[in-house]
């Protein structure tokens, strides 16, 4: 287990701030923020590339917080790769342990895991880029690292390539390699970790599983980082055991909770708002005639925004876009559950 106490550390204008977080063995844990969030800086910290001005780092119940980078046992890829320009890809592998008597085998196993044993006589500038981040990870998973780090792994592959290599960690991490992974890709995220951390200007935003993290944003950042377009700023009520909130003094939106009366926020995901033609009788308590006033194609179908008292953002497929002859001025019904309605208290 990686635990990080308090970390604190001034760099170059920049400031990680008591940065406390736990990653098990055997976690992909995938630390999410913007650029220039500190991401990549809290990586440098663990690896041992620089020290924190305060606070501690234990693995495995060892402090490691002033060890050097040699002593922790802790593999960083950089985003950039690091290859040595004038050493095949054997021998870039082989640099770690040059002085290990099993190098040899351990290069082919290694080489055989990745699937580069084609590669092994070739020099860096040979390679793709695909190929080059694989060989990088390589040279670092042959040390049997107990936390492997990763920064960006993904960015500068092509589309094709990224689905390659997310396959390849997850496969890596089935068979029991911890993995740190920095990125500000959304979508990578999801794909990839187990846990994940969000982080903004140098502190912890929120820690916890993908699902609880993506589906229940603790906050404004978060849910205009992943996306969360339908979130508005409201005041909770409660009457008669029933929950409601006021949004703008006026539109009200049933939901369930067990939160106390109060500001906040409320989230609605777009795939949980239905979009209907006509009025339809449904069991859903939050009904609202609107007018669609954008049509935006996007992955997963079409996000139109139907302008009611609200603007609301909904996906439907791209068949129902077209079933029921939608485009931008026709007058449309939008219903949405209760139980699809978030509460966050501020």
């Amino acid at each position: 287990m990686l635990k990080l106490k308090n970390i604190s550390k001034s760099y170059k204008g920049f400031a990680l701030a008591d940065i406390s977080l736990e990653i098990n063995k055997g976690d992909y844990f995938v630390l999410l923020g913007n650029s220039g969030s500190g991401k990549s800086l809290l990586l440098e910290l663990i690896a041992g590339l620089i020290n924190a001005n305060s606070g501690e780092i234990h693995l495995n119940n060892k402090n490691i917080t002033n060890s050097k980078i040699q002593k922790r046992n802790i593999g960083l890829v950089f985003q950039d790769y690091a290859l040595f320009p004038h050493l095949t890809v054997r021998n870039n592998l082989l640099f770690p342990i040059r002085k290990n008597k099993n190098k040899a085998e351990k290069a082919i196993k290694i080489a055989e895991l990745l699937n580069i044993t084609n590669l092994l006589e070739r020099f860096p500038e040979k390679l793709s880029g695909g190929e080059a981040q694989r060989v990088a990870l390589g040279r670092t998973l042959i040390t049997n690292p107990e936390i492997l780090l990763l920064d960006e792994p993904l960015s500068s592959l092509d589309v094709q390539l990224r689905g390659g290599l997310r396959h390849l960690l997850k496969k890596i991490n089935r068979q029991g390699q911890t993995i740190v992974h920095v990125t500000h890709d959304y979508d990578e995220a999801i794909a990839l970790a187990s846990r994940v951390a969000v982080i903004d200007n140098g502190k912890i935003i929120q820690v916890g599983d993908t699902e609880s993290v993506f589906k229940n944003p603790s906050s404004e950042f978060i849910a205009n980082f992943i996306g969360l377009k339908n979130f508005f700023k409201s005041v909770l009520h409660t009457n008669n055991g029933k929950s409601f909130v006021l949004i703008n003094n006026s539109t009200k939106i049933c939901l369930l909770s067990d939160k106390k009366d109060g500001e906040g926020f409320v989230m609605i995901r777009s795939e949980d708002i239905f979009v209907y033609d006509k009025y339809t009788e449904s069991s859903a308590l939050n009904n609202f005639e609107g007018i669609i006033r954008d049509a935006v194609p996007s992955r997963l179908g079409i996000e139109i925004s139907v302008e009611t008292p609200l603007i609301f953002w909904v996906l439907i497929t791209k068949e129902s876009f077209e079933r029921m002859n939608l485009g931008e001025g026709k007058k449309v019904w939008i219903s949405f559950k209760a139980s699809a309605v978030k509460f966050l208290k501020t």
